[in-house]
């Protein structure tokens, strides 16, 4: 007994290790480090708001082929058994008889519509444009989540190299302070002096811990625009150079190319022809509907003395007509139905017009955004080279008594400023100018 307990107990832990084992071998597959073109993938595939408009879309194929299938005809059939007892009067002995009866019944019905004014083609073709007009909703969520990952990711990548620069800030900062230390020891400096540069260390590493919070904040942002768990090893790629200078298109191109290419114009544009279908579906409501009707039919009852077969090859009788149906006094129901759909084509219109104007407006935007962030960018470099010389030369003063302590931080704190500023204007450089070509079609790429 306790052998075979011994062997039931190996197999499951061999087991587990087998399934623990699979488990880390899918973890050590999934990336590392993921790149921006992953992340977007990723996001496309996942986001719950595309999936809910992948699965519209499938409603709207399924609507096509329901009405491409109603111009066919229909066919149904029908059996009915009964049985009947009653009472009925005897007119030859007087008096009452019961008398039990049996009946049974077969039919098979179908009609056809050959002719509705036109309402069943136009019906597919507006199904059709549904079909494209749901498609066109899922791109445009795609647009959306691409430049809001990639704005994440930017965010991450600005805060990482902010990082990079605050621990070179603070290792100069301590070695300043060991040398500091020294002079005071060896009475060169003062001691207002020393705890100056104990506090701008203080400072320093204050500035890197909150810069280290960011890092993560965002990265904690872009996980969950990916739909990450929170559990999940999730880092980025830096690339190898981030080009923050392009030289942009004029902005009558870009707004063109937007017009002729986004998702949301095109859209808007099938919202019109679909509008317009819907008149010529309200119209047909004018127009007479012929359509052709079936039928077979035949039966038995056990009050006729022929056999079950006999009686309904005698019953059988075949039914063939046609039906025309013509409006003529439709209480103004289907004018009502034409009028309301001229106004929604009106409306359509207005839509189509806002959204022209809405994406011309956002290009002209992201265009002023780009030769504003290229100003500051351009301006945040000439700034950092000052800066940079002024504090290497006030560094250097400071290591042979030459400047004041008060001097030396000014210049610090200056070069700070206008590292953060460029870093900055780089990276927002860097965005809009990705942001204002996908707004002309072009992919995002670092």
């Amino acid at each position: 007994m306790r052998i075979k307990i011994l062997c039931c107990t190996i197999f499951f832990l061999g087991v587990c290790s087998a399934f623990l084992y699979a488990q880390d071998s899918t973890l050590l597959k999934a990336p590392i480090k993921w790149d921006l073109q992953t992340c977007i993938d990723y996001a496309k595939k996942n986001n719950i708001q595309v999936n809910s408009l992948r699965l519209t879309e499938k409603t709207s194929e399924q609507e096509l082929l329901l009405a491409k299938a109603a111009k066919l005809p229909g066919v149904n059939a029908s059996t009915s058994a009964s049985f009947i007892n009653s009472k009925n009067a005897n007119p030859v002995v007087g008096g009452f008889q019961t008398q039990s009866s049996f009946a049974n019944n077969f039919s098979v019905n179908s009609s056809w519509i050959i002719y509705n004014g036109g309402n069943l083609n136009n019906t597919i073709k507006q199904n059709q444009l549904n079909v494209q007009s749901a498609n066109l909703n899922i791109l445009q969520q795609e647009n959306d989540i691409t430049l809001q990952v990639t704005q994440a990711y930017l965010n991450i990548l600005l805060a990482k190299e902010n990082t990079v620069y605050l621990k070179d800030l603070v290792t100069t900062s301590e070695a300043q302070l060991n040398r500091g230390q020294q002079q005071y020891n060896a009475g060169s400096i003062a001691k207002v002096n020393l705890i100056e540069l104990q506090s701008q260390l203080a400072t320093d590493k204050y500035n890197l811990i909150t810069a280290q919070n960011v890092v993560r904040q965002n990265t904690v942002t872009l996980k969950q625009l990916l739909l990450l768990p929170s559990a999940a090893q999730f880092d980025i790629v830096r690339p190898d150079t981030l080009i923050a200078t392009a030289l942009a298109p004029t902005l009558e191109e870009a707004q063109k190319a937007a017009l002729e290419s986004r998702p949301e114009v095109k859209n808007s544009e099938l919202g019109v022809q679909i509008a317009q279908y819907d008149l010529a579906r309200a119209k047909a409501g004018f127009y007479p509907t012929a359509s052709i009707g079936a039928g077979l039919t035949s039966g038995y009852s056990n009050n006729q003395s022929n056999a079950y077969l006999k009686q309904l090859d005698d019953n059988f009788y075949q039914q063939i007509g046609l039906t025309l149906s013509i409006p003529i006094f439709t209480k103004r129901v289907v004018k009502t139905n034409v009028e309301n759909a001229k106004i929604e084509i009106q409306q359509s219109e207005l839509t189509l017009k806002n959204t022209k104007t809405v994406l011309s407006q956002t290009v002209e935007q992201a265009y002023i955004n780009v030769l504003n962030s290229q100003a500051q960018y351009d301006a945040s470099v000439e700034q950092l080279k000052a800066t940079q010389e002024s504090y290497r030369i006030v560094t250097e003063e400071l290591k042979v008594g030459a400047a004041n302590m008060v001097d030396y931080l000014t210049q610090k704190n200056l070069y700070v400023q206008s590292l953060q500023s460029y870093i900055q204007a780089k990276y927002s450089t860097a965005l809009n100018i990705r942001i204002y070509q996908f707004y002309m079609g072009v992919p995002v790429k670092l």
